[in-house]
């Protein structure tokens, strides 16, 4: 179950996932403060708060591969609860939180 934190966590990898127009003001402040390698920060540590651990790896001119697993201390591929194939390391991250928390939501 997600706490407030969680919940608001979810809100805005949701909404930085918008395909809205680019002049759109408060999408725009969302993504300037995501899209950066401290949004990737931000994302982690509320993930870390709801029970994630992350994994960020990139595998050359193909992208990024970001998967959130339930903490712990091994993490067989089948464990991964989101996952995300982006070209950019912050993408990747706000999609596999997504795809994790919305997952985390279903579950309750």
């Amino acid at each position: 179950m997600l706490d407030q934190r969680g919940q608001l966590l979810r809100a805005a990898v949701g909404f930085a996932g918008c395909s809205m127009p680019s002049y759109d003001r408060a999408l725009h402040a969302l993504r300037t403060w995501l899209d950066t390698w401290a949004g990737i920060w931000h994302v982690a540590v509320g993930m870390y708060r709801q029970g994630y651990d992350l994994q960020l790896t990139q595998y050359d001119e193909r992208g990024w591969r970001a998967t959130f697993y339930v903490t712990g201390m091994e993490h067989p591929p089948t464990s991964a609860t989101g996952t995300g194939w982006e070209r950019t390391p912050w993408r990747a991250v706000q999609s596999a939180a997504w795809e994790a928390l919305r997952q985390a939501s279903r579950d309750d």
